[in-house]
């Protein structure tokens, strides 16, 4: 019996040990800041459903005034989806530091998970190029919920163009364009956030919230979460392009 005890104790040590490690390579993934971008107000929110999370995004300055934003969402959590996300994390950014169109991050990164991952782990995730003086929107959706851009009282969802990362090897990617004019706002989410929305129409709710532009608050999209329906991780990025910034 107490070798028993003593085995047990062993694998309950082990485990706090990996979801210690994990939550570490995780914490070095999220950005501590936010690039202040001329002309713009971005705001991110995290909040991982346990210890450690499945989500990862980033946001990299890039040349040419463009800035680029990543969300992805990893299936399963812990250890895995912790190295998982510094895997992708370095990918990420060796591309950025060469290429900034995002069908290269696609094109890239399927092929590698597809290789080097378990067949039933995959990623959704969205590269998004904004260019900081037009507003002009390059994206490549793998598989992700729709980023939502809103102005003039009007929303525009950017839609998948493409299979999530790691399912097909040789899964094909398009670029889809879109604006976000001033006083406008884009909306990129994982579905930690559609999921604990009470209700049916969860996007709807998240349109009527946006169509404030670059009024929209994150306050405005973190009171939608309903605690009772929170069973996943929850990332926000919300970017408002200001009133006064030239058309």
């Amino acid at each position: 019996m107490n070798g028993m005890l003593a085995s047990e104790f062993v694998r309950k040590t082990q485990l706090e040990s990996d979801q210690i490690a994990a939550r570490q390579i995780q914490l070095t993934l999220i950005p501590e800041t936010l690039p202040e971008l001329p002309g713009y107000e971005v705001e991110m929110f995290y909040k991982p459903f346990r210890e450690v999370g499945g989500d990862y995004f980033d946001v990299i300055e890039l040349p040419g005034s463009r800035t680029l934003f990543v969300i992805a969402d990893f299936s399963g959590k812990g250890m895995a989806a912790a190295l998982l996300a510094a895997n992708i994390q370095a990918l990420v950014r060796s591309i950025a530091s060469v290429e900034a169109n995002p069908l290269m991050f696609a094109r890239q990164i399927n092929p590698h998970l597809s290789r080097y991952t378990p067949a039933d782990r995959f990623v959704t995730a969205v590269f998004i190029v904004l260019n900081r003086e037009s507003g002009e929107l390059t994206f490549v959706n793998a598989g992700h919920n729709a980023p939502i851009v809103s102005g003039a009282g009007s929303t525009t969802s950017l839609e998948a163009t493409g299979m999530p990362l790691g399912l097909f090897s040789n899964a094909e990617y398009e670029t889809g364009t879109a604006v976000v004019h001033a006083g406008g706002a884009l909306l990129v989410f994982t579905d930690g956030l559609t999921d604990s929305i009470s209700g049916d129409k969860p996007e709807s709710l998240l349109r009527d919230v946006l169509a404030g532009g670059a009024g929209t608050t994150m306050s405005n999209l973190k009171s939608l979460v309903d605690p009772k329906f929170n069973e996943d991780d929850v990332t926000i990025l919300l970017v408002k392009r200001i009133a006064h910034a030239t058309s």
